[in-house]
């Protein structure tokens, strides 16, 4: 089964947007593996925490006004 998990900050993303991962990323699959792999294909979008996440050792909080809550 294909499986695809995005970690996004926690109300960065609209649920449309989610919607648009899930569907762009199954499309995907189903291009590279071919149709058979359509309704077998796992997309997770995970929100992680305001501060529960980093890059090269930086603890990573995203601003105010980049929220979509």
């Amino acid at each position: 089964m294909p499986f695809a998990n995005f970690k996004v900050p926690a109300g960065s993303l609209t649920p449309k947007q989610k919607e648009e991962i899930v569907t762009r990323t199954t499309d995907l699959y189903a291009e590279l593996f071919g149709d058979q792999a359509r309704p077998n294909t796992m997309v997770l979008v995970e929100e992680v925490a305001d501060g529960g996440w980093g890059i090269g050792g930086n603890i990573l909080i995203l601003p105010d006004d980049t929220a979509s809550a």
